[in-house]
């Protein structure tokens, strides 16, 4: 019985490590560019074919999750990863319109630096170079005016070019109407 628990213990432990191995990224394949050179690292894909030469995206991005102190919201990079990715795989940029809807605790990326630190936010708004970024390239960022009231954030708090829209719902619904897709994850 004793040698049936040590067994186990072993074969637990040897699990764990082949699990946090096989878990391990190699992140060396992954760049940044052709059109954001700070943000949206992507990888090559080996195989996948080609893209159509006429390829077109209309697509948008949910964000609701905060960033980390300090750092950019990755879910707003994804944004970038997106246009990144499309343009180094032959897309011409011109045929990718991408738009971010921001909402709940992610509101506060969207804020100037005068109102970051209005809000007793410390250090710099670490998503504001992205947003900058975003929106000098046509990327359309769009604060849910419902999260905005519930954060009490005005139109002059935030970063400019921010659009506000009347709630999160109401940006997504006008933008599927657009004919953007919905990012699902």
């Amino acid at each position: 019985m004793k040698v049936d628990i040590m067994r186990f213990a072993f074969i637990a432990a040897a699990a764990a490590l082949l699990g946090t191995a096989a878990q391990a990224q190699d992140m060396d394949a992954f760049k940044r560019g052709p059109v954001f050179a700070d943000f949206g690292a992507h990888a090559p894909v080996a195989g996948m074919g080609e893209l159509p030469a006429d390829a077109a995206f209309r697509h948008s991005f949910d964000v609701a999750e905060a960033a980390s102190d300090g750092k950019a919201n990755r879910h707003i990079e994804s944004a970038a990863r997106f246009i990144n990715m499309h343009a180094a795989a032959g897309v011409d940029p011109e045929n990718i319109q991408v738009a971010v809807v921001v909402h709940g605790g992610a509101s506060l990326d969207l804020l100037r630096e005068a109102a970051w630190q209005a809000k007793g936010k410390e250090g710099a708004n670490g998503s504001h170079a992205l947003v900058r970024a975003l929106l000098d390239e046509g990327v359309r960022v769009i604060l849910c005016g419902q999260s905005a009231a519930a954060h009490d954030i005005t139109q002059a708090d935030l970063i400019p070019g921010v659009e506000m829209a009347l709630s999160a719902m109401t940006a997504h619904a006008l933008l599927q109407q657009a004919g953007y897709s919905v990012n699902p994850f």
